[in-house]
């Protein structure tokens, strides 16, 4: 059974910085783009960033880039999401998202397997 569990979310101060991660158990992602989404209370699941397999190309959201990094280990199947500089705008529930295929998109339909979720909370 596919997995990704996602976890470090947590309440922080405006400016401050998390680190969330997104262990895949289940089957190899080691050649499939990984991907954060995020969802706000009353709007629509929307793109953070996405990786490629290898870990080389990197696609994000205007809103985080410069704030935000994704990165991957494949060797212990987990992706990352650092976050610096974070804004009450960045308050939401974050999901991983894997693909089949190593195409680094910004849309919900391309990504097959999800995780539950993990709340982020940014204080002003």
């Amino acid at each position: 059974q596919v997995q990704l569990v996602e976890s470090g979310g947590g309440l922080v101060q405006a400016g401050g910085s998390l680190r969330l991660s997104c262990a895949t158990s289940g089957r190899t992602f080691s050649n499939s783009a990984m991907s954060w989404f995020r969802q706000a209370p009353g709007k629509e699941r929307e793109f953070v960033a996405a990786i490629s397999w290898a870990g080389v190309n990197m696609r994000y959201a205007d809103s985080v880039k410069g704030r935000f990094t994704i990165s991957r280990d494949s060797g212990k199947n987990t992706v990352y999401l650092q976050m610096y500089n974070l804004k009450p705008d960045d308050t939401a529930i974050y999901y991983c998202a894997a693909s089949r295929r190593n195409v680094l998109s910004n849309s919900r339909n391309e990504y097959d397997y999800w995780g539950q979720g993990t709340q982020v909370t940014v204080s002003s």
